[in-house]
C-alpha cells in the first residue's frame, strides 16, 4: 500500500521508515525568496525536485532517519556588470540526517559531515527546498562575457555641461614655471 505524504507537513519518521518518495515540478513563482532575486519579467520556470527518505543503522546499532533532496531549476538573474538577464542553473543534491532535538544537533554538528536537522512531525520539505535553492544563488550574478557592454548613463546633462564650463582652479598653475633650486640654496 502506497502511503500519502504531504510535503508541507511531512512526518519524517514515517517517511524514512516507509522509504517514502515525493517530488514533481513546482512553479518557481511559489518560492518568494527566489523570485525576489530573479530578473524582473523573467519567465515562469518549474523547479524539478525529488525527496527520498531512508533508514540507516549507526555504528551503535541505533536507527537514523535520513532525507535525500534533489532539485534543479534554471533562473534568470540580473547580471551585475551589464544589467541584462543571465540564466543560472541552481542544483541541489544533499543528504540530511534528522536528530531528536537542538541539543543533539549542536553536539554532533562539528563532528559530522552531513547536514543535521531536528526531527519534527510537520516538517516542510518545500521550505527546505527553498532554503537550499537560496543557498545555491550566486553572490554576484554575471555573464562569463557580457553580450552587451554596460552603458554609462549620465543622470543630469545640465550638471555635466556646468562642470565642463567651470573654471578649473589649478589650470593656472600649469602655466607657471617654478625656478629651479640649485644646490646649497
Amino acid at each position: 500500500m502506497q502511503q500519502h505524504f504531504d510535503p508541507q507537513r511531512l512526518d519524517v519518521r514515517a517517511f524514512a521508515l516507509a522509504s517514502g518518495e515525493l517530488g514533481g515540478d513546482l512553479p518557481i513563482g511559489t518560492l518568494d525568496r527566489i523570485m525576489r532575486d530573479c530578473h524582473p519579467g523573467s519567465p515562469e520556470r518549474q523547479v524539478s525536485w525529488r525527496a527520498h527518505g531512508e533508514m540507516r543503522l549507526a555504528d551503535g546499532g541505533q536507527q537514523q532517519f535520513w532525507l535525500h533532496l534533489n532539485a534543479s531549476v534554471c533562473v534568470e538573474l540580473t547580471c551585475q556588470r551589464c544589467l541584462a538577464p543571465v540564466e543560472m542553473r541552481l542544483l541541489v543534491d544533499r543528504w540530511f540526517r534528522f536528530v531528536a532535538d537542538e541539543a543533539t544537533a549542536t553536539a554532533q554538528d562539528d563532528t559530522c559531515e552531513e547536514d543535521l536537522l531536528v526531527m519534527a512531525g510537520d516538517f516542510s520539505v518545500l521550505g527546505l527546498l527553498e532554503d537550499e535553492l537560496v543557498l545555491e544563488l550566486p553572490l554576484i550574478a554575471r555573464h562569463g562575457e557580457c553580450p552587451v557592454q554596460p552603458k554609462l548613463q549620465v543622470a543630469d546633462a545640465e550638471f555635466v555641461a556646468e562642470q565642463a564650463s567651470r573654471e578649473k582652479p589649478f589650470a593656472v598653475l600649469a602655466g607657471l614655471k617654478l625656478p629651479k633650486l640649485g644646490k646649497g640654496g
